[in-house]
Parts: C-alpha cells; structure tokens; sequence
C-alpha cells in the first residue's frame, strides 16, 4: 500500500458526545496517524439509513442523496477504516449502524449483481469504550462484519477501555498504549 490513498484514514465515530471517553480515543488515534484522514461523526451526519429499496441490486448507486454520496468514494479508495463507539446496550450505537446500513449498496453488488464493488483491500481497527456491563464481543464482531463488507482485509485486534465510569478512557493508560499500536499499524 505505497500509493497516497493508502496514506488515508476513514474512521466512524459512533458516539454522540463530542467530548466523551470514545472521541478521547479518536484524538489519540489521530495523533499518530500519518497521512489524511476523515472522521464521520454519525449522531451529526446528514445521512439517513438504508430504506430497503433494493435499487442498488440493480446498479451500483443509492437513490439516497445525502452526505453519503460523498462517505463512498472515500470508503473505495482510501487504504483505512476505523469503527470507533461506546457501547450501548451490548452493542454498536444505533447510529453509527444506521450508517453501516447504507453499506448495503456493496453488498448488493457481490450478492446481487455479480460484481466487484470497487473498493481497494484496507487495513481496519475497532475502538470501543464502556462503563456498564455490556460485554465487547458482540459489538466487536458486528463491527468486524462490517470492516469484512468494505474490504478491509487485515484488522487490527480489538481497542478497548471498558472501565469508563471509573476511569475516563483518555487517562486509560492500557486503552491509550493499544490506540497507539493500532495507528502504527495503520502507518505501515
């Protein structure tokens, strides 16, 4: 991955605070990141969720005009992805997976179509912070499902500060060690 899209980063940030435990951990990534890189703050975006339509099993487009339009050539050429969120609920928040329904139109092109949907291999991380007693694993695994359908091909193992309520995930010195291996991985 030596050409400049590799240098790029695309990270989701699940959370709807905006200075809360899970951004903490995006500045931290960021600050070692080489190269650009874009956050999509879900709880912000102009984006709606998949409305099954199923026009994309036809084409590869989504009848959808919104901020999207302009997440998808990002999602195909960059050479990262990061799936970034607090648990809820044992789970990713419900909107960063609003977003990650309107990866359907990939999806379709494979299941449907036929096709090659377009989007070039990529490394990929999963950040996630917590203070109750929901279990990481299952968002982990719904966040690597979703890594698999962009086409990140080596994933970096999981990033968690699960202690929250008791230690704020930007003094989580373990949390901010693995966040930093997870950006040097990203810069290779």
């Amino acid at each position: 991955m030596g050409d400049a899209s590799a240098r790029k980063t695309l990270i989701f940030n699940g959370s709807p605070r905006r200075q809360g435990d899970t951004a903490a951990l995006i500045r931290a990534l960021t600050e070692g990141l080489a190269g650009e890189y874009r956050v999509v703050d879900c709880y912000r975006a102009d984006i709606s969720p998949c409305v099954d339509c199923r026009a994309c099993r036809k084409e590869k487009k989504c009848v959808l005009r919104d901020g999207m339009q302009e997440i998808y050539p990002y999602i195909e050429a960059c050479g990262n992805i990061v799936i970034a969120s607090p648990i809820y609920y044992a789970e990713l928040t419900g909107k960063l997976l609003d977003i990650a329904s309107r990866f359907q139109v990939y999806y379709s092109a494979r299941a449907f179509r036929n096709e090659d949907p377009g989007i070039r291999p990529k490394k990929g991380g999963v950040i996630l912070a917590g203070g109750g007693d929901g279990d990481p694993k299952r968002p982990y695994a719904t966040a690597k499902i979703l890594l698999r359908q962009l086409n990140v091909r080596e994933i970096f193992p999981l990033v968690c500060s699960h202690r929250t309520n008791d230690l704020p995930a930007g003094e989580d010195g373990e949390a901010l060690s693995k966040v930093r291996e997870l950006a040097a991985f990203l810069n290779t």
